[in-house]
């Protein structure tokens, strides 16, 4: 037994040095039968170890794949031939290699295949042909391919497809045809495809879709159309992709889309639609769709959007709404039913107001841009809603102060840009500053955050200034009864005016002499600052006063 044991031993050590040491020259082989082979080889190399199941060809001087090129390698499942010069191959060149279930002709100088070529690949899954240059593909190309589940014909110059061209793969799950030349698409090419998951169209120069282009394409997953000059969506297109999870319609040529085109859609968790020059979106544009995550829309023309466009995306969770230099006007109600966004992009816009409700229900946001608009003002109350909030931009804009409890709400604020807006510096914009520098963490950006009013301090850092610069006139805790010069009562006034007669306009005409608070409480407190702060410095001195209401210096205001 135990002589045995090592006879066995002996032999599998023996075969495993014999395939290492007939790998050829320009190969490398691996103990499980990968070889791959690169240089100046000109066919591929004979003497291949028996166990061989995978053939790499990288980077090297074929230009012919002949009849008898793959022979003598009857394990062969896989093979690749990539970046070399290969111009042709025989019309039997896989005769020989049957078995094979996979074949990658890709990055070579092909321009042509012979119609028939793969016929006796029958058990073929996986052919990809990109990044070659075939102009166009023979009717019966992939006859009997009935076992394939992968083609990618992308990175081709291919033109026009005949309508039967994927006549016979019934199997087939993915379909490239990106960066081609298509220009339309035959009306029924893709109906024997009723289990394709993916189908990337992308980078072509599609002019419109059929109706019922993808009416047979119920299993779809993935649809990606980017990069056309597609103008028209017709109605109803995606209504039969029940199942599709990603939609990339961006970078073409649409000016606006017809009602309801992305109804019927529920499992949807991607969308592109940005690089369009769309002017307008219908108010019946999207259905219902619970699984949406992302949503890309820019770089158009809109001058507004319907006030409902994500009101049937409550998982989204992304949202890039920016780089629309059109877009003025976001309706107060627009992101009233996406409570699980996360990161907001509205940048780049030509937003000039926001409502203070537009972020009200955005409880789980932490990053908002709103960088490079026109907003003029915030509300006081705009960050009410977001105590998840990290990052803020407000950098170039037209912001001229800020209200000093803006950012109270954000709890947990990490950074926040304010360079680049028209900051007026005077006696408004104090309690604000005074927060910038407090938060000096926060605001990442406060070195560049400049004075542009009054004319004395324009490009002044904020940081710089002291705060007497910001010409205040603050008013004292308390003022009393000592503080005029003169106690005269009410009784002076042509008649007696009480407190009840407070809501009463007293004009200073009705009074010969200055009115004093005798009647009054003992001292105005820091509440009525205000209109002490009118009084310049003095309570007594009435004349700066059209009108004076004695609810006001009795406290009852």
């Amino acid at each position: 037994m135990l002589s045995s044991s090592i006879f066995c031993l002996s032999w599998f050590i023996t075969g495993v040095n014999f395939s290492i040491m007939n790998c050829p020259r320009s190969c490398r082989c691996n103990i499980e039968g990968a070889v791959k082979c690169v240089g100046s080889i000109t066919d591929v190399p004979t003497g291949m170890p028996n166990n061989t199941y995978l053939l790499q060809l990288n980077a090297t001087d074929i230009k012919v794949l002949n009849e008898q090129s793959l022979a003598m390698l009857p394990y062969m499942l896989r093979f690749s031939i990539s970046h070399s010069p290969l111009e042709t191959v025989h019309p039997d060149a896989f005769e020989v290699a049957q078995q094979l279930l996979s074949v990658k002709l890709s990055s070579t100088s092909l321009f042509c295949l012979p119609p028939r070529v793969f016929r006796s690949l029958t058990s073929l899954e996986q052919l990809h042909l990109n990044g070659n240059r075939l102009e166009s593909i023979a009717s019966v190309l992939f006859e009997g391919l009935v076992k394939l589940n992968e083609l990618d014909l992308s990175s081709n110059a291919i033109t026009h497809l005949d309508p039967n061209v994927f006549r016979s793969l019934g199997s087939l799950r993915f379909l490239n045809l990106g960066r081609n030349s298509l220009q339309r698409l035959p009306p029924t090419v893709f109906q024997s495809l009723t289990w394709l998951q993916y189908l990337m169209l992308y980078k072509n120069r599609l002019e419109a879709l059929e109706p019922d282009a993808f009416n047979d394409l119920a299993n779809l997953l993935e649809l990606h159309l980017h990069n056309n000059q597609i103008s028209h969506i017709p109605p109803k297109v995606f209504w039969a992709l029940g199942n599709l999870r990603t939609l990339t319609v961006s970078s073409n040529q649409l000016r606006g889309f017809p009602e309801k085109s992305f109804y019927h859609l529920p499992k949807l968790t991607k969308l592109t639609i940005y690089k369009n020059p769309l002017v307008s979106l219908p108010d019946k544009l999207m259905g219902q769709m619970p699984l949406m995550t992302e949503f890309y829309l820019y770089e158009t023309n809109l001058i507004t959007v319907p006030w409902n466009l994500f009101a049937n995306m409550s998982a989204l969770e992304r949202l890039h709404l920016h780089l629309n230099n059109k877009l003025r006007e976001l309706p107060p109600d627009l992101f009233c039913c996406v409570p699980n966004i996360q990161k907001l992009s509205l940048k780049s816009n030509d937003i000039q107001d926001l409502h203070g409700d537009l972020f009200s229900k955005l409880a789980t946001v932490t990053t908002l841009f709103l960088n490079d608009n026109k907003v003029r003002a915030l509300p006081r109350d705009i960050f009410r809603g977001n105590p998840s909030l990290e990052i803020i931009d407000l950098k170039s804009n037209l912001l001229q102060t800020l209200p000093s409890e803006v950012f109270s709400p954000v709890r947990g604020l990490q950074t926040v840009t304010l360079s680049g807006n028209l900051w007026d510096c005077r006696c408004d914009f104090r309690d604000i500053a005074r927060w910038m520098k407090q938060n000096e963490g926060v605001v990442t950006d406060l070195a560049e955050v400049k004075c542009s009013n009054p004319q004395t301090l324009i490009h002044r850092p904020i940081r710089s200034l002291r705060e007497e610069e910001f010409d205040c006139v603050d008013c004292p805790q308390s003022i009393g009864i000592a503080d005029c010069p003169q106690s005269i009562g009410l009784v002076d006034c042509p008649q007696s005016i009480g407190i009840a007669d407070g809501p009463q306009s007293i004009g200073i005409a009705d009074c010969p002499q200055s009115i004093g608070i005798a009647d009054c409480p003992q001292s105005i407190g820091i509440a009525d600052c205000a209109l002490i702060k009118k009084l310049n410095k003095s309570i007594c001195q009435l004349q700066d006063f059209v009108q004076l209401r004695v609810v006001y210096i009795c406290g009852e205001g």
